[in-house]
């Protein structure tokens, strides 16, 4: 390949790589097809430090990052080509700006830290518990916080230990029963550890009621989260109200996991709180995937109010190949505004200015699973079953 200035672009774009897995993956050097083309680019698979885990797990054939044998590239690097591939990496014209270049921060790869509390705010610790080999634990524990008057968060920090699937903190709202609400700093399994969500006399093992009023605050998909909202965007947590934290650790091993999570909740001052953050769950709960069969769903939303979107993040389970968001009504009517090819860790996608989406407009998810199993699957909380939700983070007018 001839990369001298004057061919260089010409050998990249569109162009088949060498490496036969990543081109029986479809992948080219370098797509010119947007959003879509950010995730089909072995240039940015080989490149983007951050998501290595994703590379190394799921791509074990493409080789090593780049550069090889080098530090990886700076964030402000990286952050500059992630923005000319989403514009179409178009041979000449300005798409990003070069004061990202100014970063000169590179990626370190995360060890399990303990979060020093913050100094203005909260600190919450899940754990340490056990996970027992080749077993799927996902817990729940329920945090009372004696707060007298509403807080509201503007940043979350998270450090968990390896192997988890997801960590939801989830509030309750005001209308909430009383007897819903869950017993304070008590594990509460989902299932038994023979995977039994019912006892010998068939009562359930986990109040499901609960689930009916929980509602998601913050969702993390990988071991290191530092997460700010937009300025003057706070998450209101009402007085003397708790949070109910929800991990779920899958552990293929045969030794025994040890799982935790400590999260700092940053308190935003109340006076320069503009908009209330809130998330939407956009779920999919009518899952049948035939056994050895690719299939592809798709549902359609419809907002009843004005949001301003400002981070989307999907979440699924193992046979997830391929998840899509597009707009549905108004000027921008199908067109494609999310879309991932990771079950295990998908990246946020964020969006400043937010993105806006007017009543009576929204978005029609779609998902692409390959059941190469010898049964049907359908919804289920194990990664043995399926899920498809875009997780949105949200303020209204």
């Amino acid at each position: 390949m001839d990369l001298t200035t004057d061919l260089a672009y010409s050998q990249l774009i569109n162009s088949v790589p060498r490496n036969a897995a990543a081109a029986q993956d479809g992948l080219v050097l370098l797509s010119n097809e947007g959003l879509a083309g950010l995730f089909k680019s072995y240039l940015w698979e080989k490149i983007n430090a951050p998501d290595q885990d994703h590379f190394y797990a799921d791509h074990p054939n493409y080789g090593a990052q780049m550069p090889l044998g080098r530090p990886p590239l700076t964030n402000g690097q990286l952050e500059f080509i992630r923005q000319w591939i989403r514009a179409g990496a178009p041979e000449k014209g300005v798409v990003a700006d070069l004061a990202l270049l100014q970063d000169e921060e590179r990626y370190a790869i995360p060890k399990f830290e303990s979060l020093e509390p913050p100094l203005a705010g909260i600190q919450l610790r899940l754990g340490p518990f056990e996970v027992a080999p080749q077993y799927e634990r996902e817990v729940y524990f329920y945090q009372a916080l004696d707060h007298a008057e509403d807080i509201f968060v503007n940043r979350f920090e998270l450090s968990m230990r390896s192997g988890s699937h997801h960590f939801i903190i989830n509030q309750f709202p005001d209308y909430t029963p009383a007897d819903v609400i869950p017993e304070p700093e008590t594990y509460r399994d989902l299932r038994d550890a023979a995977g039994n969500y019912q006892d010998s006399e068939g009562y359930d093992l986990f109040d499901w009621r609960v689930m009916q009023y929980q509602v998601p605050i913050v969702i993390a998909q990988s071991t290191r989260l530092d997460f700010s909202l937009p300025p003057g965007v706070a998450m209101r947590l009402p007085a003397g109200t708790g949070l109910d934290m929800n991990s779920h650790y899958a552990n293929t091993a045969d030794q025994v996991m040890i799982g935790e999570v400590l999260v700092n909740l940053h308190l935003a001052d109340p006076a320069k709180v503009e908009r209330v953050a809130e998330v939407f769950a956009l779920s999919n709960f009518d899952i049948d995937l035939p056994a050895g069969e690719v299939t592809s769903l798709e549902k359609e939303f419809i907002f009843k109010e004005d949001r301003h979107i400002f981070q989307l993040v999907s979440h699924t389970h193992d046979r997830m190949e391929e998840f899509t968001a597009e707009f549905i009504g108004g000027p921008r009517d199908g067109e494609l505004i999310y879309i991932s090819y990771d079950w295990e860790h998908p990246a946020p996608l964020r969006f400043d200015p937010p993105l806006m989406v007017e009543e009576g407009q929204g978005f029609r998810i779609r998902a692409i699973y390959d059941n190469d199993t010898e049964r049907n699957l359908n919804f289920g909380f194990t990664r043995a079953d399926e899920m498809m939700i875009l997780y949105g983070y949200y303020y209204a007018d």
